[in-house]
Order: structure tokens, then C-alpha cells, then sequence
């Protein structure tokens, strides 16, 4: 018996190795690359390497590739191009048409009804009718999963500043600048030191959307966009609505009341002075606002009230200014193209899963003990952590999400010690709203700029502002600016604009 049961047993664990190594043969690893502002990597056999294997069924691994506001990390895909080792799904951005064109992408047509249907359904068949209209190959191929956001950035203001100071929310252009000098001349932050930075922003004049708000410019994070002006859909770059901002924002450079380094300031600077709780004024993500409340807390002891600023009322613009929001605002991840079916179908069921509302929260909440804890059955976020947190990479709560899922899954984190902050980005997303505008050019595909990539990369438009802004140049040199952006490409491009603006009604 006891010889028949030693057999039985080998038999039992033979079955059982052969079960675990067939398991994990099944087990397909992507690489996936994307936005990460300091985070830990996520290497294969980590923590979150086996909540997302956990989630999707798929293996998901990240190197430490630093965005850097895009300049590092397209640097470092750059060469991982060249060396002929492009991450399996990725955030192109910016290189998805000479991708595209070069046959370097994996064309998801074929797939994503068939195989990702929880995606596919949720972006639906009017955005996905964006997405091939925007094919540069003009086949109308769906070569990128998009961004999907229904507005989402707007200036925030230090509200705890103006209750110290017993100023009101500024709602005029002259309100706004008693705001900003109180800021500078009156120590709301109260060390007893001169550092407060009333506003500002970031190189390339960048995420200073606060003051093109004002004059009605169509502005995302810093790039100009095409809207109606005077009835036509035009580059906002090239309008006097632009002209009016940029004497206004040079005004404020001149006196004082702005970051003297806004031009120079990359993203870790520009953070890291809003993190020390030094600027009463900037532009960013007001759904993600707790993470700068907590930060300030975590550098000066103090918890802000961080608000939603509205938009103010410009001489000779008023009613007239907004928030510019996006829906189809970018791409999210395109695919390296490849012949194994395995691995195309691993991408499938990753990205099946990313669209699976149901499995958001799991996304969201990330590994326990690390992103979030668990207290009396509540799952909570814990405060962002970059030296002890691998970076959450599949965040479908952000990229293709309405505003009101972002409120329900900001509530699902009160009741925790941190709902000072948290509290916060709910109020901030629900008043974003009356203040956001779409612009007519949503959606427009990178390809009518064609071979004018100086246009695209706001080359011309840069150096005009950058130099109308410090003073290098006087506000009069606008005209030239434009005149120049016309004769240099601009004409073409703004035919092509409207060329597809038209098809589009």
C-alpha cells in the first residue's frame, strides 16, 4: 500500500509541475512604456508586475525611462528605435507618424472589435471614426489606442493664500493682478522669507493656460490649437487673441510677478516649486490636485486649500475666455509591429482588460502595501511615494474616463486621513466643468502640417513669445510673427485645417 501511495504522490507532483509549467509558458510579458515622473520600474516577478499579471493576465514590465515632460523619454525611445528594440505598446508621442509611414506599427484594425471588445465599446464608434479619419496613410486604419479625457487641465490658486491675506477669488483682469502682487509683496506663506512665486510656468511657455485663458486662446498645455476665430477654424497662435495675452503675461514678466526662470523651468523644476509651496498660481490637473496639497503639506507642515481658478474676465474679452478641454486629446499607445501571434494576442487581452470598467478600481488602487492600504474593508490610496512606489503604468481611470467616474472614484478615498486633500480634487473636477470649452480643431490629425514640422513643433511661434514675453522683443513684433508663420508653411497647413474642418460637418 504504502509503495502504491508513494507512486500515487509522484504521479500527483509530476502532474502538479507540469500543471505550474504549462502556467507559466501561457504567461506572455509586454513591454510597455509610457509617462513616468520618478517612479520605481516594474520588472518582471515585482509587485506589480504580478497585480497586473493578477488583473489581465498578462505579464507588464517598465523600464526606468523618466518622462521629464517628453524631452527624456523620447530620447530614450529614440535609441531603443535605433537599436531595434521597440517596447511592444507605447506612447508614440509625437513620433506615431513616422512610425505609421515607416510600417514600424502594428495596424490594430483587424483586432481590437474582435478581441478587445470592452475598449473598443467603451471609446466608441465616433471617436474611433476620428481615429481612422486621422490614418496619415489615408487608408483609415486605427493604428493607436487614444487619449479619451473630456477636458480635464485648468489653472489652480492657492485659496488659503487669499483667506490669509483677506483678498477675494479674483474674477477681473485688474483683480487678478492685486492678487498676484499681495502674493509677491505679503509673505502668505509665512516664513518670514521673500520666495513666493505669485505665478509662472514652464519652458516653450508652457502650462501658463491661467493667462491665455483670459483672452479666449485656445490653449492645451502649452500648444496652441485650432478653434473659430471670426468664424474660421485658425491657429490660435496667429490671432489677436494671442497678441492681447502675450502683452499682458510680458507686463507680468516685467514686474515682477512671475517666476523669473518660467522659461526655463522643466517639469521637476516647476513641480518642485510648487511642491515647497512657493507659486500661488499654475496650470496642471485639477483631479489630481491632492498630490501637490499633499506634497506642500508633507515640505511646510501646512495643508493648503488648493482651488479651481475662474476663469477671469480680460479687458475687452469679457465673458469670452475659458478653459480649453479636449476629448480626443492625444494617443495613449500604439503597437510595434510583429508577426507573433501570441504576443498580439496578449496585447488584446491587456488592453480587453484596460477597458474593463469593472477592474479600474484594481488599476487604480495598484499593490497593497505600496500604492494603497486597507483599513476596516475601505481600499485607500496612500500619498505618492517615488522612492518606494513602482510606477502604475495602466491608469484607464485617467486616459479614457469621464469626469463623473473621476468623482466616484475620488469619493471611494474619503473617510482616510486623507480627505483634507482629496476633498479637494472632487470640488475642483465638478467646477471645471462650467468653465470648459472644446475647441472646434478636437481632433484634428497631426497629418494636415505635412512637411512643415517647424509648424508643428511650434518652432517660430516659441521663439516669438519667448522673446515678446522676457521683453527681448516688443509686442509689435507679433505682426511679424505672423506674417512669417503664413508665408512659411502657415497658409498651407490652415488650408488643410479647413480643408478637413469641413469634411468634418
Amino acid at each position: 500500500m504504502k509503495k502504491v501511495l508513494s507512486v500515487l504522490f509522484a504521479i500527483l507532483m509530476l502532474l502538479s509541475m507540469v500543471s505550474v509549467s504549462s502556467a507559466e509558458e501561457t504567461v506572455v510579458d509586454l513591454s510597455v512604456w509610457g509617462t513616468n515622473n520618478g517612479f520605481l520600474p516594474v520588472e518582471k516577478g515585482s509587485p506589480l508586475y504580478e497585480k497586473y499579471l493578477e488583473i489581465t493576465g498578462v505579464g507588464v514590465t517598465q523600464p526606468y525611462v523618466e518622462w521629464n515632460g517628453g524631452t527624456t523619454y523620447n530620447e530614450q525611445l529614440n535609441l531603443k528605435i535605433a537599436a531595434g528594440e521597440m517596447p511592444d505598446m507605447f506612447n508614440p508621442n509625437g513620433m506615431e507618424t513616422t512610425l505609421i509611414k515607416s510600417g514600424a506599427l502594428l495596424d490594430l484594425t483587424p483586432y481590437l472589435e474582435k478581441y478587445a471588445p470592452n475598449l473598443y465599446n467603451l471609446i466608441g464608434e465616433e471617436v474611433w471614426g476620428s481615429v481612422r479619419a486621422n490614418d496619415p496613410t489615408g487608408e483609415g486604419k486605427i493604428w493607436y489606442i487614444p487619449s479619451v479625457i473630456y477636458g480635464r487641465n485648468a489653472p489652480m490658486i492657492r485659496k488659503d493664500w487669499l483667506d490669509k491675506l483677506g483678498l477675494a477669488m479674483p474674477k477681473t483682469q485688474a483683480e487678478l493682478v492685486d492678487v498676484l502682487k499681495a502674493f509677491y509683496e505679503k509673505d502668505p506663506n509665512g516664513n518670514g522669507i521673500a520666495d513666493e512665486l505669485p505665478s509662472g510656468g514652464r519652458a516653450e511657455a508652457r502650462w501658463m493656460g491661467q493667462f491665455f485663458a483670459m483672452f479666449g486662446v485656445a490653449m492645451w498645455e502649452g500648444y496652441p490649437q485650432w478653434d473659430l476665430y471670426d468664424g474660421e477654424l485658425t491657429y490660435s497662435a496667429v490671432t489677436q487673441n494671442m497678441k492681447d495675452a502675450l502683452q499682458f503675461i510680458a507686463q507680468l514678466y516685467q514686474d515682477g510677478l512671475l517666476d523669473p526662470e518660467t522659461l526655463l523651468n522643466n517639469k521637476s523644476q516647476w513641480d518642485g516649486k510648487i511642491n515647497a509651496g512657493n507659486v500661488g498660481i499654475w496650470e496642471h490637473i485639477p483631479q489630481e490636485c491632492y498630490n501637490y496639497a499633499e506634497a506642500i503639506y508633507e515640505s511646510t507642515g501646512v495643508q493648503p486649500d488648493i482651488a479651481v481658478l475662474p476663469v477671469i474676465d480680460a479687458d475687452g474679452y469679457e465673458g469670452k475666455g475659458f478653459y480649453t478641454g479636449r476629448k480626443l486629446s492625444g494617443i495613449e499607445f500604439v503597437v510595434a509591429k510583429t508577426d507573433d501571434e501570441k504576443k498580439i494576442m496578449a496585447v488584446m487581452q491587456l488592453l480587453n482588460a484596460y477597458g474593463d470598467t469593472s477592474k479600474w478600481m484594481d488599476f487604480y488602487n495598484g499593490v497593497e502595501g505600496m500604492h494603497s492600504v486597507t483599513k476596516d474593508g475601505v481600499t485607500s490610496r496612500l500619498p505618492d511615494d517615488k522612492t518606494t512606489q513602482q510606477n502604475l503604468i495602466l491608469t484607464p481611470y485617467n486616459t479614457i474616463s469621464t469626469p463623473e467616474f473621476q468623482v466616484e472614484l475620488l469619493t471611494s478615498q474619503l473617510g482616510t486621513d486623507r480627505e483634507w486633500a482629496i476633498s479637494q480634487a472632487i470640488r475642483n473636477v465638478k467646477e471645471l466643468a462650467q468653465y470648459t470649452h472644446l475647441p472646434a480643431g478636437d481632433g484634428i490629425p497631426n497629418s494636415i502640417y505635412g512637411e512643415y514640422a517647424d509648424i508643428q513643433n511650434r518652432t517660430l511661434y516659441v521663439e516669438y513669445a519667448t522673446k515678446i514675453i522676457t521683453g527681448e522683443y516688443s509686442i509689435d513684433k507679433f505682426d511679424e510673427f505672423v506674417d512669417k508663420w503664413y508665408a512659411n508653411g502657415g497658409q498651407a497647413v490652415t488650408e488643410n485645417a479647413r480643408a478637413w474642418y469641413a469634411a468634418k460637418q
